[in-house]
This record gives C-alpha cells, structure tokens and sequence, in this order.
C-alpha cells in the first residue's frame, strides 16, 4: 500500500507521447500561419535527407516497442500513472533507461527530416524539456522510493538516455 512518502505509481495522467504529438502540431502551425522554414531549399535533392529521415523513424519506432515488449515480457507498469512491479535492466534498458522516450526523440528526428522542418527541430528541445520535466523527473522520484537500492544501481550503470 502507498503511503504519502512512497506514492503507489510516478503520477504521469497522460500519454507521454502526446508531447511528440504537440510539437508537430505546434511546428505544422508555424509553418502555415508563420512560414516555412526547410532545412534543405533549393533545387538540392531533399531524397537523400528523406531516406536517412525514414531509416530514423523506423530505428526510433523499433526502439519504442522493443521497450513496450521488454516491460510487458517483465509485468510491469507501461503506462506511467500504473505501479512498477520492478526495475527492468535488460534489453534496451540495459544500454538507457527510457528506450521508449529516446526511440520516440529519434522517430522525431526522422520526421524532421522526412518533413524537412525547421520548426519541428527548434521544438525538439522543448518537446525534451517537457518530457525531462513532466514526465521523467516523476518517473525516477516514483522508482527511487519504490525500488530505492536497485534503482539507484541501475542509475549508476545506465544512462538516461544513450
């Protein structure tokens, strides 16, 4: 049972994608209602800069369900506001410890290539921001009072990102 020092789960009531999801929206509004801004103009080929932004977003979305199915192999929380049954360390949480956020960042970066957007690269770092900020920062609060010893290891050997 969770007491008011050790909350029963990290508290996060939306999908943490959905940060994603706005920082398109809010680039896509900038490009129609501002300007379009294209990080390669021109008559230079945009196929090259598409080809490597498809080759991230697959590699970005491989790393989100490679997480997804390492926790639900291990029975544990996939939705932030649902309790951890333990720390996972294997898989790509062996290499970083939010395989999901970091495969969504760099399905991100495709999708800035792909779109060739300028805008959707100058919100990245807030898109990150607010991740690291609403989302993240609760996360490890939850997992060092639930798992206090083991999560603090893992800390020490693995990255929070790659």
């Amino acid at each position: 049972m969770a007491t008011e020092s050790q909350p029963s789960s990290p508290g996060v009531h939306f999908p943490p994608p959905i940060l994603f999801v706005l920082g398109v929206v809010l680039a896509w509004l900038l490009e129609t209602r501002v300007r379009r801004i294209r990080l390669l103009s021109g008559s230079a080929s945009a196929a090259p800069l598409e080809a490597m932004g498809v080759a991230l977003l697959a590699a970005g979305i491989l790393l989100i369900f490679w997480g997804l199915f390492i926790f639900a192999r291990a029975k544990t929380g996939i939705i932030p506001n649902r309790p951890a049954t333990r720390i996972v360390d294997y898989g790509p949480y062996a290499f970083t410890r939010n395989p999901m956020y970091t495969g969504m960042t760099i399905a991100y970066l495709g999708g800035v290539l792909i779109l060739n957007s300028v805008w959707m690269l100058i919100l990245l770092p807030l898109v990150i921001l607010a991740l690291y900020r609403l989302v993240i920062q609760r996360e490890e609060r939850y997992l060092v009072s639930a798992f206090p010893q083991e999560y603090e290891e893992y800390r020490r050997k693995v990255r929070r990102w790659l």
